[in-house]
């Protein structure tokens, strides 16, 4: 790998690469690593490889098929900017820290002073400001902005909080240049990316697509769709119902519902099965997971779940649509994190892509027997839960 001196070097790369955040955001990475590096004291590398979507998988791959490939971009970046500790975070009891163990283990004199940290198994608690309140406090939960942690991390020092896939692309970016990285994907949003592919597919599994490939073309590549679709779930359980299949797949916002591809979850509904029921077991699920810390996750998504599960049993109501419009504009845009306004942007895409079917609902249909699509975990109850 080419030796990069310093962050300066680091931050030109990246820029001129374009790589941008895998965990969801899409964040550009050259804004995080100059914002890291223009503190005044040394800070912290975390790789984050918790993956709380419950339907995605690749960075458990990238851990279980190539983890020198993230920790070489974690060292690089430790190195560039002169941090002295880099942390890699998992939820506790993972198989991925079989694997990561083993790794650490073989980079012993490396000149990185890795640690390995076991976080719990919430929903919130790999938001990055969680990451680094557990690191600094050992509760894994979110906290208000600003300062970010680029700024204000881990026991107060800058932080770089990436995902593992993000710095495994750092990784073969230093290898093989910026040039060879924008050969394929978008201008905007150059290179590939993994995706999870699940649902009605012939070969569910993980994938490497082209940025700014359409959604048609992953869903071919998982083996096709094996019985007629209603629509794919894309950018995981924060993400948009999507109708189109000419849609690309990208961190820029596109279609009428502005999707992204998120943490890169697409799941894919088959037509006979009820959106409706699928979202409100999601939402209820978002809701349990849940800080508990703010009002709008609180009040208000248990609210919107219970709109939906009566919406979803085909209860007659003619007060549910303005109320259930309503809570979605006083959840939107706040709290501490993006949780509850993650949860809102499903549900609008709903209301939207699955117009004909609210209405049929509305009007006394239920669809409550049929079999679930989307994985949903138990969801964990009790503060001790958050350390």
């Amino acid at each position: 790998m080419p030796t990069i001196h310093d962050a300066r070097e680091l931050i030109a790369l990246t820029e001129t690469a374009g790589l941008r955040g895998r965990g969801g955001a899409g964040f550009p990475t050259a804004r995080k690593l100059a914002a890291v590096a223009s503190g005044r004291r040394r800070p912290y590398v975390v790789v984050n490889a918790c993956e709380s979507e419950p339907a995605s998988h690749k960075d458990a791959t990238l851990l279980r098929c190539a983890p020198h490939l993230v920790l070489d971009g974690a060292a690089l970046a430790a190195r560039a900017l002169g941090a002295g500790t880099a942390v890699v975070c998992l939820h506790r009891g993972d198989p991925a820290i079989r694997h990561l163990s083993r790794a650490l283990a073989e980079r012993a004199g490396d000149g990185v002073d890795w640690r390995l940290a076991e976080l719990p198994h919430r929903y919130v608690a790999s938001e990055a400001s969680a990451l680094a309140r557990f690191l600094t406090d050992g509760e894994a939960l979110p906290t208000a902005r600003p300062p970010r942690p680029e700024q204000r991390g881990v026991r107060g020092r800058p932080t770089l909080i990436d995902n593992a896939e993000t710095l495994a692309h750092l990784a073969l970016i230093a290898r093989y240049g910026a040039g060879w990285y924008r050969s394929v994907g978008t201008r905007t949003d150059p290179g590939t990316a993994l995706v999870t592919i699940g649902g009605c597919v012939a070969r569910p599994g993980v994938y490497e697509i082209e940025l700014g490939a359409p959604l048609s073309a992953t869903i071919a590549a998982a083996g096709g769709a094996t019985t007629p679709v209603a629509a794919t779930l894309v950018g995981g359980y924060g993400g948009t119902w999507v109708g189109d299949p000419s849609l690309p797949l990208s961190h820029d916002p596109a279609g009428p519902d502005a999707t992204t591809i998120g943490p890169g979850a697409l799941m894919v509904l088959p037509a006979w099965a009820c959106a409706i029921a699928e979202t409100a077991r999601v939402v209820a699920f978002l809701a349990a997971e849940s800080a508990g810390q703010c009002g709008p996750c609180t009040f208000g998504l248990p609210s919107v779940a219970d709109d939906l599960r009566h919406l979803a049993d085909g209860r007659i109501d003619a007060d549910l649509g303005d109320r259930l419009t309503r809570r979605l504009g006083q959840v939107s845009g706040r709290g501490a994190c993006a949780h509850p306004t993650g949860a809102v942007r499903l549900v609008r895409s709903l209301l939207r892509v699955f117009a004909a079917d609210i209405r049929a609902h509305r009007a006394g249909r239920s669809c409550r027997h049929h079999p679930p699509i989307l994985p949903i975990p138990q969801p964990t109850s009790g503060q001790q839960s958050w350390r």
